[in-house]
């Protein structure tokens, strides 16, 4: 078993650890996407109720992708943490903006805070990948009208990539993840 246990240890050593913000409005789905992706990364059998409290600050969670370690800081997104977020802005090699697809009403919001991330020197180059996420409601903006809504095809200088999602069930996720983990290891 000890032997086991080194040799798992240098295999993980060997991943490249990779620092990545994920930020949107509060209630968009970002911490519930981070629980599925450990869920994925790992193989393990989700055993969690589902429910998620609202972030307060940040957390700091952890998963792997291929060769990639990635450390997530996941950002409140309640209007008085938001100002938090740049405070990380250097450390962070990509993105992951997380859009709710049903609250069609907070999505000039949410145009606002990728904006303003995006005229942001710290981020410059960075990539951003939006998860329009909650694609399972039934009155969910489809990831065209959110990319017209953010205006993503004005971005320039920024490499991205918008995925329809739904943290619940882990549909869209995985691309998502590969979409990053390939454009990181390139």
């Amino acid at each position: 078993m000890g032997f086991f246990s080194r040799l798992l240890g240098l295999v993980s050593a060997s991943k490249t650890k990779v620092n990545i913000l994920i930020v949107g409005l509060d209630n968009s789905g970002k911490t519930s996407i981070i629980e599925k992706m450990k869920v994925q990364s790992t193989g393990k059998k989700n055993t969690s109720s589902g429910e998620v409290t609202p972030t307060v600050g940040f957390n700091v969670d952890e998963f792997s992708k291929g060769s990639l370690s990635f450390t997530v800081f996941d950002m409140s997104g309640a209007g008085r943490y938001r100002n938090l977020w740049e405070q990380h802005y250097r450390e962070a090699r990509a993105v992951i903006f997380v859009v709710d697809s049903a609250d069609k009403l907070r999505l000039c919001v949410a145009k606002d805070e990728l904006d303003t991330m995006l005229g942001s020197g710290d981020l410059k180059g960075k990539p951003f990948l939006i998860f329009a996420n909650k694609m399972d409601i039934p009155a969910a903006l489809s990831p065209v009208d959110i990319a017209q809504g953010l205006s993503l095809d004005e971005i320039n200088g920024h490499p991205w990539q918008i995925v329809p999602s739904n943290a619940m069930d882990g549909t869209g996720l995985q691309e998502g993840v590969d979409w990053l983990t390939n454009f990181l290891t390139k």
